[in-house]
Order: structure tokens, then C-alpha cells, then sequence
């Protein structure tokens, strides 16, 4: 070792706690050997007394110890490196000091003082090196005894509160932060003592007394200390701030949270009530969201419908959100919150900038609910923190969210400002997307309640209900309709059909298609006819789009506008003799329950679906007894999964058919309930219908012969049943009309001539003949002598028309029965 590392030596500070002692006489011959050396060096006493230190030392080291004897003779002593041998050989650096220790009238001896290197970094720190450098730690560090009362502590500790580190001496914990969780940490020391495993990261979130308004994080690290014997006598700590990382993951839960909770619904009130759940209790006591009256309804906001110019230019909003510590938090309704001119609620609503406060000053009002909740604190407490922040989403601001905090927590700072910005910033666009969503779903369903009959016509015919679910839930649009529509003589046409596709572009096809079925049945033809005539119009309808697609630009297109492969069927009752005919284009046949509630379903020929092409439409005909009801129903009710399967579905129909309910709406939605699941796949439409009959007594008929002498009989016998009735006010014009519907039958057909009267709702009056030419309404000039007849008919009744049969025709006329002068 040269002088340089001698030099180095000596100025260290050397730990005698840590060394292996021993002595030497003048000559470097061990005179005394220690427990301590016997550990380090690992020769016995026995051994070693006697010994040259030499022998102990590796050769190198041994030829020196003569100039390091010289040195301690000279110098009084010497200190510096050298390399020790163990008794089994093995080399070990030590750091050593030899020191005269001579006694009085003694002989001269040497003291060595031996510490181990073992290559460890702070080998030679003292302790007063160890306590410069963990007091000096910005890290707070305790220790306490084996009772949990303190015996040291640094003064990073002092920045928690709780004093100096002398004024903690024999305290325990919960008597130096009593607003911490005292007995949660001694729980872990007391672990620790008994277990003596370390206990690392634990977290601890109170309020210390450094900051007894302000929640602040910890995590603590706790060892055990043991003496020389290896028994417990202590636990060592340390304590780490780490509240800005904790309100960090806070705010991160926060945001999550909201993402996770705020508009999971397209509903604007629910939505705002979202916003101030999530905030409540963990950001602020009371939350409160007001949002203008037009947002709620799905309309453009407007600030100016919301001032109050007649008043005091305050601003009524809508209350939709309110959540306060210990509330249920359960949305009751929108009530009306009047902002007053100047309050920081309206200086947010017309500036878009947020508003903060630490703490609230009387003299800036709020609203009064929210006053009320600011009365109800205790008395004497400071007033809460505030903050305004706007509802703003797209550049539009839709109201104002309002954040309080109480005394006991901290004011809102600029973090907690940025913090509730991104919170409402994010429910503003789901607010907004609900208010979008809202006004869409208005607009669908007044045009969906446009496509679709309000409510059937009232009629005798049938008792029906009818039940409609889109698959489209959003919009509540769909392509399938369903129908009743009065024809002549009592009779009533039912429809059920569908486009394919589902949304607005389905439900605008539909709309066609139901007004072109609803114009071709006031042409009284039969069924296969009705959808012949719909087939060619559909066909033309394509075509035009097929046109008008080549000739505009493109545009997107989505499922649904298309009217070709349109399914339908069409239904005709006669409540006269329960005559009922129809025919199918590409849809499921009627099911009927017969009046003793058992479940059949019709053999209707398919014709193939509108605008498809194919084979012609064919009619069925079947006679039903009265109390029967039809279901009528699109595919969409049998649906499972993609595809319709014919017979087992028409086990489920019959089974869902067969169950009783005290009325048929009942029944319809029971059906539906049965067989249509929550969200269906396609859209469904389900019609039923219990037929009626007229009671013979209301209709009256007769035979004519062809001899003009007969039209004085029948009005005199059609004059006749009206007194029966109770309509001798209508006698004139009954006579009237069937003077000249008779008179004409006469005249220009052939074959048998009937006369009918109905009493339904109406008074009927049809007359048949064998002809099969239709009569056409004339205007005649004043000098013509004839034409007349159906120019009167048509002037003094309600409608008239013609209806052909196989075997001739019909001309009929009704008259009001409710308004005779109609």
C-alpha cells in the first residue's frame, strides 16, 4: 500500500462497533486475541496467542510489517490496508489501526483494530456519517421502539406535521397524526415485529395534520430491528408522498368511470343525472346539471328563448341532473331553475367559460335549490368551494353544470377546473348525441305514424287490434304495415304486408306501396286483382328508381328503398253471409281461431313476392263463423335468426294463438310477447281481426223481374223496410236512388235484377244486374232528356260506386246515418 492510501486511511472515520480487536508486545507477537478477531480471521485463541501477526497476514503484507512496526515506533501509530489470511486460507481485505496501549509501570504493547472490507460500499461510514445522510433524507424515516413509541425520526417527517423529531420521543402514532389511520400502520408494525418480514408499499390515504383539509396519500415501508442477539428490538420506516400520483390515478378513475357510465342511454335526462352521479361523493358534495328547455326536447338550444325579458332578464333552464352526498341520486324529473341576471350560472351559459371560486361568497348568488342545500350546512362553517362549468358540445352551449365542495374538503384548485372540464366536455357530447337522437327519433316516429294508420276506421265488420315492432329500435322505423279499409256493402279489406329492409328507406318504400294498395282498393276488385294491379305498379315503381339512379348522382343507398320483392296478402270479409277471400303475394297465410279456440291455418295459394314476376295471383274462399279471428302477420313474427321455417313455426304460432286473454289487444300483444323476442332480427306487424255478422234483420234483398212496372213496387218495398228501421227520413231519397239504379238495370243489362238494403253504420242500397259494363257519370246539357240518374244519385248520397262479380255487377250507394243531410 503506498503513502496515498495510508493518507486515505487515517482520515477516515473508523466504526469500532464494527472491528476485531487485538494486541501485540513490541516485537508484532499476538499477546491477546479477541472473540471479534477469532470471527474475522477464524484461528482460535490458542492458535493465534504467540503468533507473529506476520504469520496472519499473505506474503506480500507479512514483509511489510516490519516497516509498519518501525512506523508505530516512530509515529505512535499507523493506519491503512492490508490482506489478512483465514485460517482456511482464503484471503480478506481489512482496513486496520494500530495504536500504542501502553499501561503505567506495564510493558509497551500495541492495540490493532481490524474491519472487514468485504468490497461493500460504506464499509467505513461511522455513525455519524449514516445519521448525516438518513437525516438529511428528503425520504421521512422513524424508528420505533419494541411499544410503537417513537426514539428517532429525520425531519423530512416534520413536512406531514406532528412537530419536530424531538417532540415525537415516546409518542405513539395516533398521538402525532390523529386524522390518520393510526391503527391500520401499527397493525403492520406489530406484524412486523412478530414476523420480522419487511412490509413494502403499503398505501395509506388520509389527512394528515400538515393538511387536515386536503386528503393526501402515503406509502409507508416498514423493518424490523434486532440487537446483537437477533431479538426485535424496533421497527424501521419510511414514508413517501405520493398524493399527487394518488390524485393522478384518481382523476384517471374518474374519467374511466364516466366513460363507463355517462350515455349508456340515448336519453338526455338520464344523461345528465349520469354526470352527476359520477361526480358525487368522490369529487364534490353536490352536483347540479341545468340544461335549456329546447336541448330536453330535442331542438337546436337557444339562449334567447331562455331569458326572461318581462322580468329580470333572468334564465329559466331545466333542472336534469342533481346529486348530493347521502342522496339516493334517483332522477325524479326536469323541473324549471331561474338563473338571476348576473349570477355566475349565467355569465357561464353567455361567456362559454368556466367560473371558480375557493369560497363561496353571499353575494354571488346561485339558484335557489342550490342556496337551500348552502343553508342546510352546519352553522358556523365556512362557506363551500364552487365551480361553473358550461355544457358546451360542437361550439354550442346547452347549459351549465354546478360542483360544490363543503368545508372539510379543499377548495377547488386549477387541477380540479381542468378535471371537470374534460367530466362535462365528455357528457356535453353525449348530452348532445342524445338531443340529436331525440329530435331524429321525433322526426321518425311522426313519419312513421304517418305511414302507419293512427287508429283503424271504426266499422261493424270485424273487432280488431293490431300490434307493430320495428327492428330498428333506434328509429322505430320499419317496412312492414298493416291495414283495415271500409269497402262497399259492409265489407272490410285487410292488409298486412312488408318491403325489405328495415329503417327510414323501408319505411318510405312502404309508404308506396300502402298508398297504392289503398287507392286500388277503392276500386272495389277482387283480391287476386288488387295484387295483380299492386304487382305492375311496383314493377313501374323500380323502373322510375332504376332511371332516376342512372340519371342523378350517386348517392349512398341503404337497405330498404326498394319496393320490388314486397310481400303482401289481401283479405276481404263480408259480414253479410262471413264470406272471406283472399290472396297472397310472397306472404304467410292467415292463421284462424275458430270461435272455440282452436287454431287452423287457411291453404292459401303463393303467389310470388310484388315486382318478382311469376305465375298469376290466385284467391282462396272460405265461409267463417261468427267469433272467428283472423291473424294476420308478417314473417318477421316466426323469425329465428335469417330464416323463417314454415312448419315448426307454425307450431309456435298455433301454441302462442291458443293462449286467452280477456280482450284482443291483449291477445295481439301477448302474441307478440310469445314469439318476438326483445330485439327482433326483422321487422314484425301482426293484424287480428274477430269477424262479426250483420243480424238478418238488418239486411233485406229482393228479386225483380225485368218489366219497368217493377221500379214503382221496389220503392214502395224499399220505403217499407225503412219505416221498419226506424229511417222514414230517408225514405225520399232511398226512393230516389233506387228509382234510378233499378231503372237503369232495366234498361240497358241482362239476366236477374236484386235489390239489397244494409243497415250498418250507413244505409247500402245495391242493386245487381247480369250486365258487365260499368255506368259512367254524365254531366248532360239542359236540352239532353236523359243522363240524369247517377248525377242525382251521386248529389244526394255520401259515395257511390260499382263492384263486378263473376256472374254480373254491382251499383251501390251509402247514406249517412248519422248526418242525414250529408
Amino acid at each position: 500500500m503506498g503513502t496515498h492510501d495510508e493518507e486515505d486511511v487515517a482520515r477516515r472515520w473508523f466504526d469500532v462497533a464494527d472491528t476485531a480487536p487485538l494486541l501485540l508486545d513490541t516485537r508484532g507477537v499476538v499477546t491477546s486475541w479477541t472473540r471479534e478477531a477469532e470471527r474475522l480471521l477464524g484461528y482460535p485463541a490458542a492458535e493465534a496467542v504467540g503468533e507473529d501477526l506476520a504469520g496472519l497476514l499473505a506474503p506480500g503484507d507479512a514483509e511489510r510489517l516490519p516497516y509498519v512496526m518501525d512506523r508505530c515506533r516512530r509515529d505512535g501509530g499507523w493506519a491503512g490496508l492490508l490482506s489478512a489470511r483465514r485460517r482456511d486460507g482464503r484471503p480478506v481485505s481489512v482496513m486496520a489501526r494500530i495504536t500504542s496501549a501502553d499501561e503505567p509501570g506495564g510493558s509497551a504493547r500495541r492495540l490493532v483494530l481490524l474491519n472487514e472490507m468485504a468490497d461493500a460500499p460504506g464499509w467505513d461510514m461511522s455513525r455519524a456519517v449514516l445519521e448525516q445522510m438518513i437525516g438529511g433524507s428528503p425520504i421521512g424515516i422513524a424508528m420505533v421502539d419494541a411499544d410503537l413509541r417513537f426514539v428517532w425520526s429525520n425531519a423530512a417527517l416534520t413536512r406531514f406535521g406532528g412537530g419536530p423529531p424531538e417532540s415525537r420521543l415516546g409518542l405513539r402514532l395516533a398521538e402525532v397524526q390523529p386524522g390518520l389511520n393510526s391503527e391500520a400502520i401499527e397493525t403492520q408494525m406489530r406484524r412486523v415485529l412478530a414476523t420480522g418480514e419487511p412490509v413494502l408499499g403499503y398505501e395509506l390515504v388520509g389527512r394528515v395534520r400538515a393538511a387536515p383539509h386536503r386528503e393526501t396519500a402515503h406509502m409507508l415501508s416498514f423493518t424490523r430491528l434486532d440487537d446483537e442477539h437477533g431479538a426485535p428490538m424496533g421497527v424501521y420506516y419510511t414514508v413517501v408522498d405520493m398524493t399527487e400520483r394518488h390524485r393522478a390515478r384518481q382523476r384517471l378513475a374518474l374519467l374511466d368511470r364516466a366513460g363507463r357510465r355517462i350515455g349508456r342511454s340515448l336519453d338526455i335526462a338520464r344523461t345528465a343525472q349520469e354526470l352527476a352521479d359520477v361526480a358525487v361523493p368522490g369529487f364534490a358534495d353536490l352536483v347540479t346539471v341545468d340544461l335549456l328547455e329546447p336541448v330536453l326536447r330535442g331542438a337546436e338550444p337557444s339562449l334567447g328563448q331562455a331569458w326572461d325579458h318581462d322580468a329580470d332578464d333572468s334564465v329559466t333552464l331545466r333542472r336534469a341532473g342533481r346529486r348530493a352526498t347521502g342522496d339516493p341520486g334517483v332522477a325524479t324529473g326536469s323541473r324549471e331553475v331561474v338563473h338571476r341576471a348576473g349570477s355566475p350560472a349565467v355569465r357561464c351559459l353567455v361567456g362559454g367559460r368556466p367560473w371558480r371560486v375557493e369560497r363561496l361568497d353571499p353575494l354571488d348568488p346561485l339558484d335557489p335549490l342550490t342556496e337551500e342545500w348552502v343553508a342546510g350546512l352546519p352553522t358556523g362553517s365556512e362557506p363551500p368551494s364552487a365551480l361553473i362549468v358550461p355544457v358546451r358540445a360542437r361550439g354550442v352551449t346547452l347549459g351549465v353544470t354546478t360542483f360544490l365542495r363543503r368545508h372539510r374538503h379543499e377548495p377547488f384548485g386549477e387541477d380540479d377546473l381542468a378535471l371537470a372540464e374534460d367530466l362535462v366536455s365528455r357528457a356535453a357530447v353525449c348530452v348532445d348525441n342524445a338531443r340529436r337522437y331525440t329530435r331524429e327519433r321525433a322526426a321518425a316516429l311522426v313519419l312513421q305514424r304517418n305511414l302507419l294508420p293512427r287508429r283503424l276506421p271504426e266499422q261493424d265488420a270485424v273487432e280488431v287490434a293490431a300490434c307493430y315492432r320495428p327492428a330498428d329500435e333506434l328509429t322505430g322505423l320499419g317496412g312492414d304495415w298493416y291495414d283495415l279499409i271500409p269497402l262497399s256493402g259492409a265489407r272490410v279489406a285487410l292488409v298486412v304486408g312488408e318491403v325489405p329492409g328495415h329503417g327510414i328507406d323501408a319505411a318510405a318504400a312502404m309508404g308506396r306501396v300502402r298508398t297504392a294498395v289503398r287507392t286500388l282498393a277503392a276500386l272495389d276488385l277482387p283480391p287476386a286483382e288488387i295484387l295483380a294491379h299492386l304487382d305492375d305498379l311496383v314493377t313501374r315503381m323500380d323502373d322510375e328508381e332504376g332511371v332516376a339512379a342512372e340519371t342523378e348522382p350517386q348517392e349512398p343507398r341503404s337497405d330498404g328503398s326498394q319496393t320490388v320483392g314486397a310481400a303482401c296478402v289481401y283479405v276481404v270479409y263480408d259480414p253479410v253471409d262471413g264470406r272471406c277471400v283472399m290472396a297472397a303475394a310472397g306472404h304467410p297465410a292467415p292463421a284462424v281461431v275458430l270461435p272455440d279456440g282452436s287454431v287452423t291455418f287457411i291453404e292459401l295459394p303463393q303467389g310470388p313476392p310484388l315486382g318478382a314476376g311469376g305465375p298469376p295471383f290466385e284467391s282462396a274462399e272460405v265461409t267463417l263463423p261468427e267469433g272467428s279471428t283472423l291473424a294476420l302477420h308478417t314473417d318477421g313474427l316466426l323469425a329465428r335468426g335469417e330464416r323463417w321455417a314454415l312448419d315448426t313455426d307454425r307450431e309456435r304460432l298455433r301454441q302462442a294463438l291458443e293462449q286467452s286473454a280477456d280482450t284482443l289487444e291483449l291477445r295481439c300483444g301477448t302474441v307478440i310477447d310469445a314469439l318476438v323476442p326483445a330485439r327482433p332480427y326483422d321487422d314484425v306487424a301482426l293484424l287480428m281481426a274477430r269477424t262479426r255478422r250483420l243480424p238478418a234483420e238488418r239486411v233485406a234483398d229482393w228479386e225483380l223481374p225485368g218489366d219497368p212496372a217493377a221500379v214503382a213496387e221496389a220503392r214502395k218495398t224499399a220505403s217499407r223496410r225503412l219505416a221498419e228501421w226506424g229511417l222514414a227520413e230517408l225514405s225520399f231519397t232511398t226512393e230516389l236512388v233506387v228509382s234510378e239504379l233499378v231503372t237503369n238495370a232495366i234498361r240497358y243489362a241482362t239476366g236477374p235484377i236484386r235489390l239489397r238494403l244494409i243497415r250498418e253504420r250507413t244505409l247500402v242500397c245495391e242493386v245487381f244486374d247480369g250486365g258487365t259494363t260499368a255506368p259512367h257519370l254524365r254531366h248532360p246539357r239542359a236540352t239532353d232528356e236523359g243522363g240524369r240518374g247517377l248525377l242525382l244519385v251521386s248529389q244526394v248520397t255520401q259515395r257511390w260506386g260499382t263492384r263486378f262479380l263473376p256472374e254480373g255487377k254491382i251499383i251501390w250507394a251509402e247514406q249517412s246515418l248519422t248526418d242525414p243531410d250529408a
